[in-house]
């Protein structure tokens, strides 16, 4: 917390009434939804005017409405930036490399098809780690097209666990930026945030991916076949050409013949729909170093976790686990780790491995900036006093904490269709409430609004067009599959921290 922030807590910027800071409040969240719905504004503009909004409605002295924001700003891109970065480049480089298909490959050829459907929430959820959404989407659509038709399994059974993984673990877990940025907004704890969200994300898996897809499955009866007839799997081949998928020549020989079964052609489907795609990575790495790549940071900072909750604060063993298992450094390790264990194994050079790294960086660059300007809405929202405000209304309700967090996450992903936005914008409404709570419930509201914020995506959320056209599908048929899973997935979760909130 800056200077900043703490002597605006104690004097906030406006003198306005209560009903004018909660004017300013709705309006300015108003703005911003208006703004990224309907005049199409790009989030990070609607994030600025709608903080303007609400600057100039609670009478904030424009100089200080500026410090304000940028100090936000500022802060937040400091310690959330460098985890997006550092993220998007062990993605990048796993994908790049081969390393994510060979994951895929590997247990995909160990199960037989009763137990693909888990094996692909597994996949997804081992990939999803260092991975953003829309990155995970890019390069595992091709590979849940391609193992449907060399199985024979409906394309949701495969799909809708494959996409509950990637979902819920960008939701829930660090070091994604959502559930980051939260836990900077709360001031939580992120060993508690890490342990919860696990234990949370695990039977929310189960639930929204596997389980789930057998009625999605006859709700939406797509084969893979029908998708590749629709265009899906080239344009999905075409996209991930560029991030580690299959290649194009790859997804257009699938279109050719997508009016045969994969038994009726089977010179049809690549042989090896792990072959990397970087230039230089003329062999995949193997199994065990792309696993490790990817959970290392976890395990890292689970064991920090661990030591917290074992050693005494100041020993010199607290001291190492703390610092390597900071979310930062742990990403760090995991990426220079990933250099060797897939990037030179894959056959590149230290230049083609730079090369990957940093064409992880601009796909990115948009959601540094709205996260930033998320951390600038909140800090003046804050420094206002309008959260104060909000704060004491909400404790006057008698509604639990964690589920008034979950519901204002829910409007906003409703109203914005971002999820991103609705954890950075729920997180700073309900900031103030965090200091009432201990560390447990401080990491349970983090994860409240990042349920929250995967409830229905619709026509106004990009993932909702991303999976409708990778899949071949209609409207009607991603609402009733796509939308329906992240709403059991925001429901179930929510329901496990309400739980877990009554045990802790």
């Amino acid at each position: 917390m800056t200077a900043m922030t703490v002597l605006a807590a104690d004097q906030p910027l406006s003198n306005a009434g209560h009903t004018q800071l909660v004017l300013a409040a709705l309006l300015g969240i108003a703005t911003v939804v208006v703004l990224i719905v309907w005049a199409r504004f790009h989030p990070l503009l609607g994030l600025i005017l709608g903080t303007v909004v609400l600057a100039l409605v609670a009478a904030v002295p424009p100089e200080d409405a500026l410090t304000s924001f940028v100090t936000g700003l500022g802060g937040t891109f400091g310690s959330v930036g460098l985890l997006i970065a550092l993220g998007a480049m062990l993605g990048k480089l796993l994908a790049d490399s081969g390393g994510a298909n060979r994951i895929v490959d590997t247990i995909v050829d160990r199960v037989g098809p009763k137990q693909l459907p888990w094996a692909m929430a597994g996949i997804a959820a081992i990939i999803g780690l260092p991975m953003f959404f829309e990155i995970g989407v890019v390069i595992l659509v091709p590979l849940i097209v391609l193992v449907a038709r060399r199985t024979g399994v409906s394309l949701m059974l495969v799909g809708i666990p494959a996409l509950a993984g990637l979902s819920i673990l960008h939701g829930l877990v660090p070091p994604h930026p959502g559930p980051v940025t939260a836990i900077e907004f709360l001031h939580a704890d992120l060993g508690y945030t890490l342990l919860f969200g696990l234990i949370v994300a695990v039977p929310t898996l189960v639930i929204a991916g596997p389980l789930l897809a057998r009625f999605v499955d006859q709700w939406v009866p797509v084969h893979a076949d029908q998708a590749v007839a629709a265009g899906a799997g080239a344009g999905a081949g075409a996209v991930a050409g560029t991030t580690g998928g299959p290649t194009a020549p790859d997804a257009r020989e699938t279109a050719e013949g997508a009016g045969q079964s994969a038994a009726e052609r089977p010179d049809a489907v690549p042989a090896e729909p792990g072959t990397p795609r970087a230039a230089g990575a003329t062999r995949s790495p193997s199994f065990a170093a792309a696993i490790v790549s990817i959970v290392l940071p976890v395990l890292l900072m689970l064991i920090r976790a661990i030591g917290e909750l074992t050693l005494d604060d100041g020993s010199s063993t607290r001291k190492v686990l703390d610092f390597v298992g900071e979310p930062s450094v742990a990403l760090l390790v995991g990426v220079l780790v990933a250099m060797l264990a897939v990037g030179r194994a894959s056959g590149m050079h230290r230049g083609q491995i730079n090369d990957s790294l940093g064409s992880g960086l601009p796909g990115v660059a948009s959601i540094m900036l709205i996260v930033a300007a998320g951390g600038g809405f909140k800090t003046v929202l804050s420094d206002s006093g309008v959260a104060q405000v909000i704060a004491d209304a909400a404790k006057g309700s008698h509604i639990s904490v964690l589920l008034l967090g979950w519901l204002i996450a829910v409007g906003i992903r409703l109203a914005t269709g971002s999820a991103t936005v609705a954890t950075v914008t729920a997180a700073g409404i309900v900031a103030p409430l965090g200091q009432t709570l201990d560390k447990p419930h401080l990491a349970l509201l983090v994860l409240a609004v990042g349920s929250g914020s995967l409830f229905f995506s619709h026509v106004n959320d990009a993932g909702f067009w991303l999976v409708k056209e990778y899949f071949g599908l209609t409207v009607w048929q991603t609402i009733r599959s796509w939308s329906v899973m992240e709403t059991v997935i925001s429901v179930v979760a929510v329901i496990f921290v309400l739980i877990l909130g009554a045990i802790v």
